[in-house]
């Protein structure tokens, strides 16, 4: 994995792979490569490639004047899975005889079996990487004397595993092939041109007419016509789907960094997750696309929250929340750990799985597990299109906009409100919150956003603070209740943009163990509102001062006590309980943040990281 693009049309090809390229920065890479072919009237069709380890404007300087003769090509940003990050482990890959040039997302599960049985008929391999093989299986079956589309399946057949494949051959240099399984690819159509990509970002700007590959199918694709069929070579008819997306979110706007433009965007990207889903009149949340039926809703028993990652603190968040208002039992789950187990399923169960992107591996397998069991889904997703928002049953989208910052900020604030959005609706249907609870919890969502203006305007409060803190090499993120799942994303947010150690705790566990690494070099940050369990938050405080540890604290309005025991505060206004969890992250975006930039670390694209995690 990480990052897919390929063009085919009249137009030359380089600028536009390259194009797409840095709009696909945002899923995370360490190396990056480019393959053309050049079609020369009079000449043999000639095949060329440039790799490098590092960033896109680094490949871009190297080929200034070389590939320019070329309306076929294609692009990949890599994210190390399968060997180092090297110039030879770089995409693209080829076969032995440079004939079969290919780009791959996703993991090949047998390549060490496959590879060994290569390795005995003769072939010799360049990489350490699981994708070399499938450029290596075609060629095999090419030797066969099988045309190339043949050739394809043949070897597709042999794969386990996941694949996003976008192919160019030397000997059809009018075309390029693609095919699909389990990892998202799809095909952007111009005015006598195609592009292909792993997501639809990087053509948006050129086309936002789209055909979605589905597993297990392939495409050939010239300049004039495109072809789908499955691994059966038989012709499907495929929906071509006219995405409406605003792209305007891609660009800086004046921003030093993406993230920091994320970040401040919550004023607005909150309220777009509730707006015209208040319905005062009826006094309940409303949804489109939600596919379930009250009778539904009714019957439900349990709810099973999955996900990975910051979208997991969210679950968490969620749990809370409907086991207080909705009174539902509720598991969270990481899909990762779902999907290999034997979850106790029927249709008293409703799974709700959560995904910033839509493609994540994990979870995506996680829901197939689920739909398997015949239980009813529901997706919470940012990207329209996405595959896990066309395998839900029902889905609710974020309404965020792109988000470009590899760690997630305002996508998880949107996460948190929709969570809030569904609780009032689910109580509301099962008469567990009356037509006066549910205006007041919908009020109390219409004053969020001044809320979360007042709590941006203490940028350069949290500024000085990280100033204070920067070189710590460990920090302990520490809430009880609702603001657990709030500790550990600050925490999260730290370790992955300042690569710093931070672990995230719920504060009574801490003397469960973390309480033996506290000493005067080691924060700790608590997210300690007022509240039902301030007395309890407040007594763990005094563990951490009586060992001398410093004590970062956000906390309400008015607070003042809290400065007898705490190095720093942060004051955010005072709130609804429920509501609070989504003003207290934004100071723990804002603090890993400034100690990351004051690091000198590049926020946007953190190391070893990816946006879109499409591996398992």
């Amino acid at each position: 994995m990480c990052g897919i693009i390929g063009y085919i049309g009249n137009r030359k090809a380089k600028p536009l792979i390259l194009e797409g390229l840095k709009k696909l920065e945002y899923r995370g890479y360490d190396s990056c490569g480019i393959s053309v072919v050049e079609n020369n009237e009079n000449k043999e069709p000639q095949t060329k490639t440039k790799k490098i380890v590092g960033r896109i404007e680094v490949l871009e300087k190297k080929l200034n004047g070389k590939f320019l003769n070329s309306a076929v090509g294609i692009g990949h940003t890599r994210w190390a899975t399968h060997g180092t990050v090297t110039e030879t482990n770089a995409h693209p890959h080829s076969d032995s005889k440079g004939e079969i040039l290919l780009v791959h997302n996703g993991v090949i599960e047998n390549f060490i079996e496959l590879k060994e049985l290569l390795i005995k008929e003769g072939h010799k391999f360049k990489s350490e990487t699981d994708t070399e093989i499938i450029a290596h299986l075609i060629e095999k079956f090419l030797d066969e004397r099988r045309g190339f589309e043949d050739a394809l399946v043949c070897a597709l057949k042999l794969i386990d595993g996941a694949y996003a494949l976008a192919i160019l051959y030397k000997k059809e240099p009018e075309k390029i092939f693609v095919a699909r399984k389990s990892s998202p690819l799809l095909l952007g159509i111009g005015k006598k041109e195609f592009f292909i990509a792993s997501d639809a970002t990087p053509i948006l700007s050129h086309t936002q007419k789209i055909v979605y590959l589905g597993d297990n199918e392939i495409g050939i694709i010239s300049r004039s016509k495109y072809v789908i069929k499955n691994l059966e070579k038989v012709k499907i008819s495929k929906e071509v789907k006219e995405l409406k997306i605003n792209i305007s979110g891609s660009m800086l706007d004046g921003y030093e960094t993406f993230m920091l433009k994320e970040i401040f965007e919550q004023e607005k990207t909150i309220a777009r997750a509730f707006r015209g889903r208040l319905n005062f009149k009826n006094g309940n949340a409303h949804f489109g696309g939600l596919n379930i039926t009250e009778g539904d809703i009714q019957n439900f028993e349990k709810i099973i929250l999955i996900a990975c990652g910051t979208s997991w603190h969210a679950c968490l968040y969620g749990k809370y929340l409907f086991e207080e208002l909705v009174k539902i039992p509720t598991l969270v789950e990481y899909a990762s750990e779902f999907r290999y187990s034997n979850p106790i399923l029927n249709n008293k169960t409703l799974v709700v799985v959560i995904s910033q992107s839509g493609e994540t591996a994990d979870t995506l397998a996680a829901l197939k597990l689920a739909k398997q069991k015949n239980v009813k889904t529901l997706g919470l997703i940012n990207v329209v299109g996405s595959t896990i928002s066309r395998e839900v049953d029902g889905g609710i989208y974020l309404k965020s906009g792109p988000e470009i910052g590899v760690a997630s900020t305002k996508a998880f604030t949107s996460q948190l409100v929709v969570l809030y959005l569904l609780a009032i609706y689910l109580g509301k249907i099962k008469k567990r919150l009356d037509k006066k609870k549910t205006k007041k919890l919908m009020n109390d969502l219409l004053k969020l956003s001044r809320k979360v203006k007042k709590v941006l305007n203490l940028n350069q409060k949290v500024l000085k603070i990280a100033e204070k803190y920067k070189d710590a090499k460990n920090f302990l993120f520490l809430g009880r209740n609702f603001y657990f799942p709030i500790a550990l994303e600050g925490a999260l947010k730290l370790k992955e943009i300042s690569y710093i150690h931070a672990e995230g705790y719920p504060a009574a566990e801490m003397k469960h163990g973390p309480i033996a690494l506290i000493d005067k070099n080691m924060p700790s940050v608590f997210v300690a509102p007022e509240g039902r369990l301030y007395g309890k938050i407040l007594s763990n405080m005094q563990e951490v001062k009586a060992r001398n540890g410093k004590i970062i604290v956000i906390t309400t309005e008015g607070n003042r006590k809290i400065k007898k025991i705490a190095d720093d505060v942060i004051y955010i206004p005072k709130f609804s309980e429920y509501l609070l969890p989504v003003l207290s992250v934004i100071p723990l975006q804002l603090l890993a943040y400034h100690i990351a930039r004051l690091r000198g670390c590049d926020v946007d694209k953190p190391r070893n990281l990816a946006k879109s995690v499409t591996v398992e």
